[in-house]
């Protein structure tokens, strides 16, 4: 039960709350002018600041966080499980992450402080403990928050939370709206949760499948079967390389064995280039030798004799010391000839075991380099196999993707089928709340439109989320669409009050009666009088004077429930917060 709203600002008009029905009243002042408005005298606000002080977010432009409002600590005094005294709770526009509370903490061996002192608890751990104490979540919960919770027992006019019964804001979707109404009333919130994850994965579906229409698609994921052959071509890498790095041996010295092997080589690489010179060599000289002969002068005495002409015996003497001579030379030439290439074969040879020699040498060398490596071979080793592994996953992201679009509908479908069923069984199994929620609703209903109108809840496993739709006869018009609203919530609060699932308070602005006829003004205000000291609920509304008083003229005295202080029209100091802003 709340108890008191106040703030440290001596002008903000403390607002008093009892059991059963409360209604802050904005009357019009004694004498005022025609041109004097209601409006805006924080009827709104108060639901706001309540929002405000049990966790709502408090963005750019809200109400609390105005220059003349952010520095004022506004502070809710409620009921709260398990503690004897009313809890405070105080909060500021300027500082919205952090909550002034007096509720005990936890101790370091779980359990919680026996005494009661102001402490600053962070936003994200005080909507904590709205779930667990106020709402009794358990700590996981899909689908269902604190805050939602709250903005079903407490709507907001600026989060156009009477257009629909179900939504408390035109965004939400409707699987998440109806699973935070299933807790309330009762029913399995964690199958009607499950229409969540269904439909992110339609949502997903639907965004790939657009993005499959650009023409980029097929380079960034591409196909399943391309995608199976990279994967098992880059499989085969990593595990090429694990057998390498695995198998490793690291080499002492290695990069002068590394530099002795280039330098074998080069040798090796030399040797043809000398044996090309000494062969060429090897042919000049056999073909010199071939023409180092002694040269045929028998012709000279021929020509000689011929001619007639006898050669004196000194002259043929000299001749025969020129011949003889000659001789020498070539005997001394062919000698030299063949030293020659007795040299070069020798060279021939010796290079030709120089080049076994090298071979061999070069061939262990390069054996030693092959079995092993470098501390820094391995390290790059071990780099290269990190590149190729992380490849490898994003192949394998890229076939899942891949195969996750390549996958029939019918999955998904098959799937919602599979969630309808199990629902709809849940929903026979758990006759009772079914019962006893339509029968409410449509009790409520029936009290404000009279026992002939049809009213009553349909409740039933669709396509897209838990359907919970409430029905009236004729509910086409405004006014009966805000009061099929209103036996809903009242619904709603009376059935998670007798179970534990939430707290004894339901809060409706007074948008939610614009519109609707007097008479059932008349026969709500009746009702929830009613019905809060039946159940031992409060039901707060905010209202004004003027449509307050033809409910008085319907038959409904107001006077017990109305609360201080009464809001009026003054310009200055009239309204919720004793100033203009």
């Amino acid at each position: 039960m709340l108890h008191r709203l106040s703030a440290d600002d001596p002008r903000f008009r403390t607002v008093s709350f009892r059991p059963g029905l409360n209604l802050l009243v904005a009357e019009a002042r004694p004498g005022a002018a025609r041109t004097d408005s209601r409006n805006g005298t924080g009827k709104s606000s108060l639901v706001e600041l309540l929002h405000f002080t049990l966790g709502a977010r408090a963005s750019k432009g809200s109400l609390v966080t105005r220059p003349k409002l952010r520095n004022i600590l506004f502070t809710l005094a409620m009921d709260w499980p398990g503690q004897g005294e009313p809890l405070q709770v105080g909060r500021r526009g300027a500082q919205p992450g952090v909550i002034l509370t007096d509720l005990p903490g936890a101790t370091e061996d779980g359990g919680l402080f026996t005494f009661r002192h102001t402490r600053e608890v962070p936003l994200p751990e005080w909507i904590t403990r709205i779930e667990a104490d106020l709402f009794r979540l358990p700590p996981d919960h899909p689908g269902v928050s604190g805050r939602a919770l709250v903005s079903l027992l407490l709507r907001r006019v600026g989060a156009h939370a009477f257009n629909d019964p179900v939504r408390t804001y035109p965004q939400q979707s409707p699987a998440e709206a109806a699973t935070n109404l299933a807790y309330l009333l009762g029913f399995d919130w964690r199958l009607a949760s499950g229409y969540r994850d269904i439909a992110t994965r339609e949502a997903t579906r639907k965004q790939l499948r657009k993005a499959m229409s650009d023409p980029t698609w097929n380079q960034v994921v591409g196909k399943t079967a391309d995608l199976r052959g990279k994967i098992i071509l880059a499989e085969g890498d990593v595990n090429r390389l694990r057998s390498e790095i695995a198998a490793f041996r690291v080499v002492p010295a290695y990069e002068e064995l590394q530099r002795h092997a280039d330098e074998l080589d080069k040798r090796v690489r030399s040797l043809p280039e000398q044996d090309v010179i000494d062969r060429r060599n090897l042919a000049d000289l056999r073909r010199a030798v071939g023409q180092a002969n002694d040269p045929d002068t028998a012709y000279v005495d021929a020509v000689y004799q011929e001619l007639g002409i006898t050669l004196p015996g000194r002259i043929h003497r000299t001749f025969e010391d020129v011949r003889g001579f000659h001789a020498s030379i070539v005997r001394n030439r062919q000698r030299y000839l063949a030293d020659e290439i007795t040299e070069t074969e020798a060279r021939l040879a010796d290079r030709e075991h120089e080049r076994a020699r090298l071979g061999e040498q070069l061939t262990e060398a390069l054996a030693t380099l092959r079995e092993g490596g470098a501390l820094d071979g391995l390290m790059a080793l071990q780099q290269l196999l990190a590149q190729k592994q992380a490849a490898l996953e994003a192949l394998r992201k890229q076939h899942e993707t891949a195969q996750f679009m390549e996958a029939s509908q019918r999955e998904i479908t098959a799937k919602r089928v599979e969630l309808q069923e199990a629902l709809e069984l849940d929903l026979e199994e758990r006759g009772e709340q079914t019962r006893e929620a339509t029968w409410l609703f449509s009790r409520f209903a029936r009290r404000l439109y009279g026992q002939g109108r049809e009213a009553y809840l349909t409740i039933r496993a669709g396509t897209s989320s838990l359907e919970i739709t409430p029905h009236v006869d004729s509910q086409d018009s405004v006014g009966i669409n805000k009061m099929v609203i209103f036996c809903l919530d009242l619904t709603a609060a009376v059935i998670a009050h007798r179970q534990g699932r939430g707290p004894d308070v339901l809060v409706h602005d007074s948008h939610l009666f614009d519109g609707v006829d007097d008479r059932q003004v008349t026969e709500a205000l009746t009702l929830a009088a009613e019905v809060a000291d039946e159940e031992g609920i409060q039901y707060l509304a905010t209202f004004s004077s003027d449509k307050l008083e033809r409910a008085r003229q319907g038959g409904f005295n107001p006077d017990p429930y109305v609360i201080e202080p009464q809001l009026d029209d003054g310009y200055d100091e009239g309204g919720l917060f004793g100033f203009r802003f």
